[in-house]
């Protein structure tokens, strides 16, 4: 245990980071930009381990109050058919929806035909973690700071059925769901063509955001991302916490739990346009039942473990062509220190991998409720969308490979769509 609270900051990268150039003309590289602009992690030290943090979670704290308002999208894409919700971060207003999440209401008609702009404000696109939605409070914790005078715009993509959003289609959401935020960047390009795109993700949609960046490749339109408590190796995280009584009987069974209540919530659609068995998920108990139950039949994975083995998005790190940064703590119950993948980060220049001895699960919390983790996160996007010459920072090329048999391919997925 570090002592009161002062855990230890280490960052993972490549001998030789990205080389990127400052608007004043200054030359740096990706990982001074993240050394520069994380400060000292003192966590709260009556929190002192990471189940306790992340557990602190369930106290609710209110956390700051962020408005949105919601248009809803038509899948483009006829293999991912359905609709998906999008939030986007706005002045405050009267008045709420009461089938949305608090403080959300949806865009009118007139108002969705006003959307698009000229300006270059920095835009940042989100994705929250399982079963969650843009109402998180680690979520709102960390985009809080940077609206208003922070000069940022913020829209979240609520995962499908998340959040009060509708389920449409038998197209679900999983790990490696990266058709909405997908269609939802192109969407933004052709609104707001002059804004520059930022991505940000947590725990799954870390996971989602990171496989996302590595999809896009040398073609990735963002100009940097962020990802937060990424499990990376899905089936590594799932083994080590099947192991323990802690991890299969809290946290596993609350995940489980969360996930069978999101069906439940939308049982008439799920027998509307799916073959799902019901009941056999209203008997699950942990979230690798569910996923058997849900993800397998609905995308053809014969186990939970083929689909956690396609979905993970550690060999993905090895195909970002953008400044990436990702945050990890070391006492994470749920993105276990033992799926980190270290050498993935030891590989490619354009990532850094930032982890702190303490700080649980998107927790971080400081002595007073705050959450530490707002701070280097959105230091980085603050600098990577102020300070640095955009020139510097455009998608690096596939680096030459020294000649094998056969050529790793990072991407190749087993469940793999062409696009349209």
């Amino acid at each position: 245990m570090e002592w009161l609270g002062r855990a230890k900051i280490e960052f993972t990268h490549s001998p030789t980071p990205r080389a990127v150039k400052d608007k004043d003309g200054k030359e740096t590289n990706l990982l001074k930009i993240c050394e520069e602009n994380t400060p000292p992690c003192h966590l709260n030290p009556l929190l002192f381990n990471g189940h306790i943090q992340t557990m602190w979670t369930a106290t609710k704290p209110s956390g700051p109050q962020v408005f949105y308002r919601r248009r809803l999208f038509e899948a483009d894409h006829d293999t991912y058919k359905g609709s998906y919700a999008v939030d986007f971060a706005v002045e405050p207003f009267e008045g709420n929806d009461p089938t949305l999440p608090r403080r959300t209401t949806y865009y009118t008609a007139e108002e969705e035909k006003g959307l698009g702009s000229d300006d270059n404000k920095p835009m940042l696109v989100v994705l929250h973690g399982l079963s969650g939605g843009s109402h998180e409070v680690y979520l709102r914790h960390t985009i809080a700071p940077l609206l208003g005078n922070g000069g940022w715009e913020v829209c979240v993509v609520n995962s499908r059925g998340c959040a009060g959003s509708k389920i449409t289609s038998g197209v679900l959401y999983n790990a490696r769901a990266t058709w909405d935020v997908r269609q939802t960047i192109k969407w933004l390009r052709q609104k707001f063509p002059n804004r520059p795109l930022f991505g940000l993700g947590f725990s799954l949609g870390a996971n989602m955001m990171t496989n996302y960046c590595a999809e896009e490749g040398e073609n990735c339109v963002l100009k940097a991302a962020v990802v937060c408590s990424n499990p990376f190796n899905l089936d590594c995280t799932s083994k080590l916490m099947q192991s323990t009584f802690i991890g299969r009987e809290v946290y596993l069974r609350v995940m489980g739990t969360s996930m069978k209540q999101l069906i439940a919530t939308h049982e008439t659609e799920i027998k509307q346009y799916t073959k799902l068995d019901l009941e056999a998920i209203s008997n699950v108990t942990y979230l690798h039942d569910f996923d058997r139950e849900v993800q397998c039949p609905t995308w053809g994975y014969p186990t939970e473990s083929a689909y956690y083995r396609d979905a993970s998005s550690c060999d993905s790190v090895l195909s970002i062509r953008i400044p990436f940064l990702a945050v990890n703590a070391k006492d994470d119950p749920i993105a276990l220190e033992g799926a980190l993948p270290y050498q993935e980060f030891r590989q490619n220049p354009n990532t850094v991998l930032l982890t702190t001895s303490l700080g649980g699960h998107l927790c971080w919390f400081e002595t007073g409720g705050s959450r530490w983790m707002t701070k280097p996160v959105d230091n980085f996007l603050n600098h990577m969308a102020f300070k640095v010459d955009f020139e510097s920072i455009k998608p690096t090329k596939q680096p030459a490979t020294e000649e094998a048999p056969i050529t790793f391919d990072p991407m190749r997925r087993r469940l793999h769509v062409p696009q349209m």
